[in-house]
């Protein structure tokens, strides 16, 4: 491991950090969109510039992606070895990488409460039961990364009207801030979690969602890059106001996160290039 390896990256300073995060982005976004991919026999980019924006991009992926924190901090959701039972990593996993933006330990389930509060009439607290007690549904659906992969599956879970109709949202709230527990954070806007292609996800393939992809509560919202589903949800929040989730307040993301047109390798088919044209990925 990078960090194991060269003691030194631990004494990145706060500014270099971002730095590096924000190199780390620009890289994701050449990705995303497919600027590095061979077009009508020309190459976007030339050797140099590839193999420069490559060796950046590397670095900056191990800094931001594994949770490297500025001297003298411990990262967000560090544990004790005593307290240790499960800590989630990023993992190129077969048919669905598993992405979080720093390791952290699983959610015990069992304890778990999500709490739901700011412009509603009534604040509550629920436990996983009580999710799966709102009316159920399902739907099919390609999850696009801006890693430039997807994969599709059968998402489980309920729709904003059933939660909504328990806390009694204010007139005036217009967007949802979600706080995970891993220390990330995204917010979006009422009307998108009212969108029918958006879900509060409970299972994936008819089984209960795992650690690995968000337990036990995340959104998705197809039309969007996947850093806009947050996962392992601990709380809502109503506002008035929106603003900027985690990675796009910290790089090149856009606060929207909307899927643009570009490249995309399906890890559930054939992992080859294919062009896409923007929105929710519904060609295959």
């Amino acid at each position: 491991m990078l960090v194991s390896s060269y003691p030194q990256i631990t004494q990145i300073t706060q500014k270099n950090l971002r730095n590096l995060r924000n190199l780390r982005n620009l890289w994701m976004k050449f990705l995303s969109r497919g600027w590095i991919i061979m077009s009508n026999g020309k190459k976007a980019l030339s050797r140099r510039q590839f193999m420069r924006l490559g060796a950046l991009g590397a670095i900056a992926w191990t800094a931001a992606a594994c949770g490297v924190q500025p001297a003298g901090t411990a990262p967000l959701g560090t544990i004790t070895p005593a307290q240790a039972t499960k800590i989630l990593r990023n993992e190129n996993a077969k048919g669905f990488y598993i992405r979080y933006f720093q390791p952290f330990p699983a959610v015990d389930a069992n304890v778990w409460r999500l709490n739901v509060a700011g412009l509603v009439a009534e604040p509550r607290s629920f436990n996983l039961a009580d999710l799966l007690a709102f009316p159920q549904t399902t739907m099919e659906g390609r999850l696009k990364c801006v890693e430039c992969w997807s994969a599709r599956v059968t998402w489980g879970g309920f729709t904003y009207p059933a939660l909504a109709d328990l806390v009694s949202p204010r007139p005036e709230a217009r967007f949802l801030r979600f706080e995970c527990a891993d220390g990330y954070w995204e917010t979006v806007s009422i009307d998108e979690m009212k969108n029918p292609r958006a879900l509060f996800v409970t299972s994936m393939n008819g089984q209960p969602l795992s650690d690995e992809h968000g337990a036990p509560l995340r959104t998705l919202m197809l039309w969007k890059y996947g850093y806009k589903s947050a996962k392992a949800i601990t709380s809502i929040s109503f506002n008035a106001e929106g603003g900027d989730g985690y990675w796009s307040s910290e790089g090149a993301y856009t606060i929207a996160g909307d899927i643009e047109p570009g490249f995309d390798h399906p890890l559930d088919l054939d992992d080859k290039t294919h062009r896409i044209n923007g929105g929710e990925i519904t060609e295959y």
